[in-house]
């Protein structure tokens, strides 16, 4: 299944500064796999040392939040929107 990812800022130097790549896979995690194929060290940042999503990442299929569907076996139908969302902190 081909779905567009939607790159954060932080993450476009693994795509060449590109803000939506497309990837391949019927689940998260083939698409993650696809994407570091394609963008390398990108899923060192999405991933933990684990394999699972890193706790300070937010993914989102379409509108839904992996972490409330099936993590990352999550099915991504064909052209689905993935959004890879880092949380953000601050405050005083």
């Amino acid at each position: 299944m081909s779905v567009k990812v939607r790159i954060p800022t932080i993450l476009r130097t693994y795509t060449g500064g590109e803000a939506e790549v497309t990837a391949e896979g019927a689940t998260l995690s083939e698409v993650i796999a696809d994407l570091e194929k394609n963008h390398r060290g990108i899923a060192a940042r999405v991933l933990d040392d684990a394999g699972k999503l890193r706790r300070f990442v937010n993914v989102y299929i379409n509108d839904d939040d992996v972490r409330f569907e099936q993590g990352l076996q999550t099915p991504t139908p064909e052209g689905a929107g993935v959004s890879i969302i880092p949380a953000v902190a601050g405050g005083c």
